[in-house]
């Protein structure tokens, strides 16, 4: 599907320099830039521990959005729960996304690349001392066999405080994509209602995934995945989005902050409707693309 964003507004917007990204007077979101990617993962799993303890004091439960990557927030988070004894009891947590088959079904709940599930069990959940932890019954991971079951909870408990979130290359959250078929188009509207689904993934998010995961192996990314919609996502009253991951997202850091809603870059979305966007990204990711002398 041919681009219809504003190539001379792209163009301006990845000039912007990494120290004026910052308390950008047109930005539509926060950012803050720290010097290495590690200060972002301590920073947000500080973020959602001081979450869940100023909700228990003003005895609420703390519903989230997590993703499966990045990860090292949750390291930190695992920390501070199992150290400071923080009751998970009345947390919520709803998984973004999965991965499936060619044929749309599930890989194996083992602890490898292909399930998202079972490395959120070892690796977030896993790290948690069992007394502490969020109890199983308010753990909700999408599923093909139950594709309505996250969307109903959410609104049954009224929608979610903070969705979690990385952001992709392209602007997808979660596995939330640009729809890119020539045959048919999908409106902001239908975008922002959308609900958990099953979604083959875009060219570019395969070749993506796998120069960041694979070493460039794409014949093994998952073709296919089961994902969150935008309906859930956009019942957040506040977004974090952890973007470290270098000049893959250097344009799309940038698009967010500047450019008009648009589903072409699905996070664009998001300051629409969600109160409070946060971007938290380190240096080498908030360099612009279009250096001195490029164009």
């Amino acid at each position: 599907m041919p681009s219809n964003m504003d190539l001379k507004k792209m163009m301006e917007w990845c000039r912007v320099p990494a120290e004026e990204l910052e308390n950008h007077p047109d930005s539509k979101v926060t950012v803050k830039v720290f010097e290495r990617k590690s200060e972002v993962s301590v920073s947000v799993g500080n973020m959602m521990a001081n979450e869940v303890l100023k909700d228990q004091a003003l005895g609420k439960p703390t519903r989230w959005i997590l993703p499966c990557g990045p990860m090292g927030q949750y390291k930190v988070f695992a920390e501070r729960v199992n150290r400071e004894r923080i009751s998970l009891k009345n947390v919520f947590v709803f998984h973004m996304d999965d991965f499936l088959d060619w044929e749309g079904r599930p890989y194996p709940e083992v602890n490898n690349y292909f399930s998202l599930k079972a490395n959120m069990m070892a690796d977030f959940y896993g790290k948690i001392d069992p007394e502490l932890n969020v109890p199983e019954e308010n753990r909700f991971f999408p599923s093909i066999y139950e594709i309505d079951a996250i969307d109903r909870k959410i609104e049954e408990l009224g929608g979610v405080d903070t969705v979690y979130a990385g952001l992709g290359y392209k602007g997808l959250v979660a596995f939330c994509e640009c729809p890119n078929s020539p045959y048919y188009s999908v409106t902001e509207e239908e975008y922002v209602n959308s609900r958990t689904r099953i979604v083959h993934l875009n060219e570019d998010t395969l070749i993506s995934l796998s120069e960041r995961d694979l070493g460039g192996f794409v014949q093994i990314v998952p073709p296919m995945a089961v994902t969150i919609g935008f309906k859930a996502i956009l019942s957040a009253k506040k977004a974090v989005f952890m973007v470290t991951t270098g000049s893959w997202k250097q344009t799309a850091i940038r698009v967010l902050m500047f450019s008009e809603p648009t589903v072409e870059y699905p996070a664009t979305l998001l300051p629409k409707y969600v109160p409070e966007v946060l971007v938290l990204t380190d240096t080498e990711t908030a360099r612009p693309p279009l250096g001195e002398g490029i164009l």
